[in-house]
């Protein structure tokens, strides 16, 4: 099986998303890791845009890039500059690496209907990404 790892500054929100896309449009046929440059917890405004989508990514947990040092990725996707030009050395020496910045909506302030938005925003755009992805690079393969 293919190996995947989703990359974001504190592995609450985005990549937690892009996560939660994957496990789904995969069917589980690719081991998918997300992690950060740091640590953050799960960030509830994801979680919470994702059970309106019908994926529940409330049991993930918020994991170091640290801690995939071992695994040999066949794909590394970043989802933030800040990650994408901090991480440390990953040595999957084969892995296609991939990046997208897409905005935090956990960084929006104002009312409850904003950051709302903010987060179907971020959340929809981050499916398009993910369904592109595995069409892309997965689709002919063998997951």
């Amino acid at each position: 099986m293919k190996n995947i790892l989703l990359l974001c500054t504190g592995n609450s929100c985005r990549s937690q998303m892009a996560h939660g896309y994957l496990n789904i449009l995969t069917e589980g046929k690719v081991n998918i890791f997300s992690a950060g440059i740091e640590t953050h917890g799960i960030n509830l405004g994801a979680v919470s845009i994702m059970k309106e989508d019908g994926i529940d990514i409330s049991n993930h947990t918020s994991n170091n890039v640290t801690e995939y040092t071992e695994i040999d990725f066949d794909y590394i996707l970043t989802v933030c500059d800040h990650a994408n030009e901090n991480c440390p050395y990953i040595p999957s020496k084969n892995a296609m690496r991939l990046h997208h910045n897409f905005f935090d909506p956990s960084k929006v302030i104002g009312s409850d209907e904003e950051k709302h938005a903010a987060f179907f925003k971020a959340s929809t755009e981050i499916k398009d990404y993910v369904k592109d992805f595995v069409r892309t690079h997965l689709a002919t393969s063998k997951l």
